[in-house]
């Protein structure tokens, strides 16, 4: 039981907010591609995927940066950097996450099978792009996103302009909740030659991060005017529009603490765009 312990925080399954941000993204795609009625298996096998490959990719993300853990506080204590699990554990682990998330998209059609490539390389590249690009936190986006093309693939066997500005949105909203989120390590990030948006941008860190907020509904109002989308998708979008002006009151100060809470509360931000969405298929009156 101890080492199923040691593997539960390696996957961070004891902090489910990594899954939630990569879900919600998933499921608005669905949700535009069932217009509402997404297909169960479609919803089975995303929900199983998205944390099959988040647990995946947190321990692909240790392994590439198990000689820097040790010198951060929020991560000296991951199981790589104290030594509780091997390289060699850690590497079978991926296999065998990634092996079950493949297997489960080998039930969908062949569109839906191809995007898995790309999106299992994205998953298996980002955690090295923090040693050369200025702004991993773009990629990060695009890999937290790619399963948008994959569920639009899967309902439609087709991929819209919908899901490619959905995608781009995602990445805004990923560069603006994970500059909170790298907000909290700057100080210790730059010694150890880490790069980061929130190194990036430097003394323009919070207005950064509110106009990506602002591109990001704005892409997300584009996607409802293409999809004909109404006022409850725009009510979505309006308290969601507000969570993000909440995090500014948040981040002003760039107190650590206040924004990891910032960078955890785009959950609720994520859940309501879902939830205006959920409104708009079940409520509004024209098909």
């Amino acid at each position: 039981m101890n080492r199923l312990h040691v593997y539960w925080r390696l996957m961070r399954l004891h902090k489910p907010i990594g899954t939630l941000l990569l879900l919600w993204p998933t499921l608005w795609a669905l949700w535009i591609a069932g217009r509402g009625h997404p297909s169960f298996m479609n919803l089975l096998v995303f929900v199983l995927g998205t944390l099959l490959m988040r647990s995946a990719g947190c321990v692909m993300n240790d392994l590439a940066d198990r000689n820097i853990d040790s010198h951060v506080a929020r991560t000296r204590e991951r199981p790589l950097a104290t030594g509780e699990v091997s390289v060699r554990e850690a590497l079978m682990l991926v296999v065998v996450l990634c092996a079950v998330a493949l297997l489960l998209v080998f039930t969908r059609n062949l569109l839906t099978i191809a995007l898995s490539v790309p999106a299992l390389f994205l998953a298996g590249t980002y955690p090295f792009t923090k040693r050369f690009l200025p702004i991993p936190q773009a990629y990060l986006g695009i890999a937290f996103g790619f399963g948008i093309p994959m569920a639009f693939a899967a309902e439609t066997n087709a991929l819209p302009l919908s899901a490619a500005v959905l995608l781009l949105a995602n990445m805004f909203w990923a560069i603006a909740y994970d500059t909170e989120y790298a907000m909290v390590d700057r100080d210790e990030d730059i010694p150890l030659g880490v790069r980061s948006s929130a190194i990036l941008f430097g003394r323009f860190d919070v207005w950064a991060i509110m106009l990506c907020y602002g591109v990001f509904l704005s892409l997300l109002m584009w996607v409802g005017r293409i999809e004909g989308l109404g006022i409850y998708y725009c009510a979505g979008l309006l308290v969601a529009g507000l969570m993000a002006l909440y995090h500014y009151t948040l981040i002003r100060h760039r107190e650590r603490a206040q924004c990891f809470n910032a960078f955890m509360h785009n959950n609720w931000l994520g859940a309501a765009v879902f939830m205006g969405l959920v409104a708009e298929y079940l409520l509004r009156t024209t098909p």
